[in-house]
């Protein structure tokens, strides 16, 4: 990885890379009325498992899929597996818009498991600036606890799920490359899916009319010509924004471009509001300036005080 030094390329980078993740959450919602949620997976992984191997094949860069740290991976590969399993699901009964913005508590979280799991020392400022986030969350759900949806909680189980793994991450990236990891993660992601196909593959448990339940339940492959396509640009799209992610990262300082990785929560809505008709109530875009503010003091913080918890990887 070369040395941080070109911040303002590093930010162009890293606003494309927020919008073309916005059009691929934007594709799941779309189409998760007519396929299985496991399906799109298990195609979305095949595509971005070739199209990083085609990459580091024409780029000549080292592809190493053993892992130096085979438990430690496994729980990564789950935790991930699962969490955006979640975020998925989240859609069939969220905005994208509100969605995206309480998945956005993965920097509170991270900055706690640091603390607790990597002893990292965590000011009272950066603790009451989790505090207000979590309350911008509690803003944004407006909850009627009479009548409350507990699907709607399902980004922030994505953000736990995701926080623990990225809390791995900093344990493994020292001998494994973030291609070694992202590998592992699509071997991982196409045994499980296809595990998943041979149990529930043909919809014998789908029994219900909930979205979310026939999104994940529904048959496999029963209308595959008419969605492969979508189904392949969930693929193109994550390769693309992962990459230009990760070159973000590489030639500019994390510190610096960490915030902009908030810009999703722009995309998103407008995606959401331009092909959904999705209009954010006034109490979501509240709490979600409360969560982005909350998060970016996070991200000043560790600057000033020259410690990387939450800015250190990218929040997606």
């Amino acid at each position: 990885m070369s040395t941080p030094n070109n911040n303002p390329k590093g930010i162009v980078f890293i606003l494309i890379a927020m919008m073309v993740f916005s059009v691929q959450d934007g594709i799941m919602k779309y189409i998760y009325n007519f396929v299985s949620l496991y399906e799109i997976y298990l195609i979305r992984t095949v595509i971005s498992f070739v199209l990083i191997l085609i990459f580091l094949i024409i780029t000549k860069q080292p592809i190493v899929f053993k892992t130096q740290y085979p438990l430690l991976t496994i729980t990564r590969v789950i935790l991930f597996f699962f969490g955006f399993s979640s975020f998925y699901v989240s859609l069939t009964v969220l905005p994208l818009g509100t969605a995206t913005a309480l998945f956005f508590v993965t920097p509170f979280l991270i900055t706690i498991f640091a603390h607790f799991f990597l002893k990292e020392k965590i000011g009272v400022r950066r603790w009451s600036a989790i505090v207000v986030g979590f309350i911008g969350v509690y803003i944004t759900l407006n909850p009627d606890f009479s009548n409350f949806n507990y699907l709607s909680l399902l980004p922030i189980l994505c953000a736990l799920c995701y926080s623990l793994s990225m809390i791995i991450i900093k344990k493994t990236s020292d001998k494994d490359s973030v291609y070694t990891q992202t590998f592992t993660f699509y071997i991982g992601a196409i045994i499980i899916s296809i595990i998943f196909y041979f149990i529930i593959g043909d919809g014998q448990y789908n029994v219900s009319d909930h979205p979310a339940s026939q999104f994940i339940f529904r048959e496999w492959f029963i209308d595959f010509n008419s969605n492969i396509l979508l189904m392949t640009a969930t693929g193109v799209t994550a390769t693309l924004a992962f990459l230009f992610l990760f070159k973000a990262y590489s030639i500019a300082s994390p510190a610096v471009v960490s915030p902009f990785e908030y810009s999703i929560l722009l995309w998103s809505p407008l995606v959401g509001w331009l092909y959904f008709e999705e209009i954010p109530s006034l109490n979501t875009v509240i709490g979600i300036l409360i969560i982005v503010s909350s998060g970016v003091y996070i991200f000043i913080r560790e600057k000033a005080q020259n410690q990387s918890i939450a800015t250190e990887k990218p929040l997606r």
